[in-house]
C-alpha cells in the first residue's frame, strides 16, 4: 500500500510532516510513503542513518498556502504537492493522500480533481470525537453550509461504514442533529430529512442535542457543514479550556500540587483522550480516495496517528464499501428504501 503526504502543508512543515512519517514507518510494516514537496527541503530532514527503503520522494515547485484562493490555487499552481497528490489519486497509483496545509484547496481538488464517488451528491468532513462511550462522527463538519434532506441521508450512510469499518461498530446509531429531541423540531429541511432517515435502513435513533455527542448516545450525528464546524470549534475550544485550567489550578500552591499527585494518572489519560494529535486526521467521505485532513498545527504525532489509522486495511475497506452502495442507491442499492 502506497500513501501520498503532503510534506509541504502545515504551519511545522516539512519537519514535523517527514518526522511523523518515520516514526509511522518504524511502528508499523505493510506500506510506503511518497513524500510530495520540495525535494532539497525534505531531504534535510532525514537523518543519515534512517531508513529509506519505505519513502519516495516525489518533488514539486509549487507551494499552495492559507493566502490562495482554493479553486484558483488548484488551477494556477499545478505542480504543487496537492495537486499532484490528487491526480494520483485520481489514476489508482494511491488510494490514500494526507495533508496538513489549507482545507479549502484540500476540498476544492478532492472535488474538482480527485472527483466524487459516483452517486455522492455532496462529500463531506467527517470528524471522529471522544465521548463516554467511546467516539463519535460529525458529519459534516465544514464543506457543506447549505444542504438538502438526501444530503442528510448520504452523510448517514458514508458514517454508518466508515465507523462499522474503522471502529468495529456493528450497527452504529445514527442521530440527527437539532434544536430539540422532538422530531416536530426544526425547519422544513430538517423535518424532511427526519423523515428520510426514520424511513431508511439505518439504525437511526431520531433528533439529538449537542449534549448527546459526549454523552455517548449516538456513533454519528449528521448535520449542515456550518452547524457541524461551529460545534468541532466550540468542543475543541472547551476542551483546551479546560485542561489549561486544570494545570493552572493544581499548580497554584503546594496543596494543589499534592492533590496533582493522587490524580495525576487519571488526568494524563483524559489530556491523551481529548488530545487531536492522538485522533489525527479528519477523513474526507465520499470522494475517490482516502483523504485525510490535518491541521494546519499538526505535530508529527498527529501525522504519525493519522497514517497508522489510513494503512489499515478497514480504511479501503470502507472505501470499497461506499463505491458499491452508492452507484446502486437509486436501482436497488442496501439504502434505496429511503429513496
Amino acid at each position: 500500500m502506497r500513501i501520498l503526504v503532503d510534506a509541504m502543508g502545515g504551519d511545522n512543515a516539512p519537519e514535523e510532516i517527514v518526522k511523523g512519517c518515520i516514526e509511522a514507518v518504524n511502528e508499523k510494516d505493510g506500506f510506503e510513503i511518497e513524500l510530495l514537496g520540495d525535494a532539497e527541503k525534505i531531504e534535510k530532514c532525514f537523518l543519515s542513518d534512517t531508513d529509506r527503503s519505505r519513502f519516495i520522494i516525489t518533488a514539486t515547485s509549487d507551494e499552495i498556502t492559507n493566502l490562495d484562493k482554493p479553486t484558483e490555487a488548484i488551477r494556477k499552481k499545478p505542480n504543487s504537492a496537492l495537486v499532484v497528490g490528487m491526480k494520483k489519486i485520481k489514476n489508482q497509483s494511491a488510494q490514500i493522500f494526507i495533508s496538513a496545509g489549507s482545507t479549502g484547496a484540500l476540498l476544492a481538488g478532492s472535488l474538482l480533481i480527485a472527483g466524487r464517488i459516483k452517486g455522492v451528491s455532496r462529500p463531506a468532513l467527517a470528524p471522529v470525537v471522544p465521548s463516554k462511550k467511546g467516539q463519535t462522527m460529525i458529519i459534516d463538519a465544514g464543506m457543506n453550509t447549505r444542504i438538502k434532506p438526501i444530503n442528510y441521508l448520504q452523510f448517514a450512510i458514508m458514517g454508518t461504514e466508515y465507523m462499522r469499518f474503522m471502529y468495529n461498530i456493528e450497527n452504529p446509531r445514527v442521530g440527527l442533529l437539532n434544536v430539540g429531541t422532538e422530531e416536530t423540531k426544526g425547519d422544513e429541511t430538517l423535518k424532511q430529512a427526519y423523515e428520510i432517515l426514520y424511513n431508511s435502513r439505518l439504525n437511526f435513533i431520531g433528533n439529538v442535542e449537542g449534549r448527546d455527542l459526549t454523552d455517548g448516545k449516538v456513533d454519528v450525528v449528521v448535520c449542515d457543514g456550518f452547524t457541524g464546524n461551529a460545534m468541532l470549534k466550540v468542543m475543541e475550544g472547551t476542551g483546551s479550556y479546560f485542561m489549561n485550567y486544570l494545570k493552572k489550578t493544581y499548580s497554584r500552591n503546594i496543596f494543589g500540587k499534592i492533590s496533582y499527585l493522587l490524580i495525576k494518572r487519571e488526568l494524563k489519560k483524559l489530556a491523551k483522550q481529548t488530545d487531536p494529535e492522538e485522533l489525527g486526521g479528519t477523513p474526507i467521505l465520499g470522494v475517490n480516495g482516502m483523504i485525510y485532513k490535518c491541521h494546519g498545527n499538526s505535530k508529527a504525532k498527529a501525522i504519525k496517528n493519522t497514517i497508522l489509522k489510513a494503512c489499515s486495511t478497514a480504511c479501503t475497506s470502507v472505501l470499497d464499501q461506499m463505491k458499491n452502495i452508492f452507484p446502486t442507491m437509486e436501482v436497488g442499492g442496501l439504502y434505496d428504501k429511503a429513496l
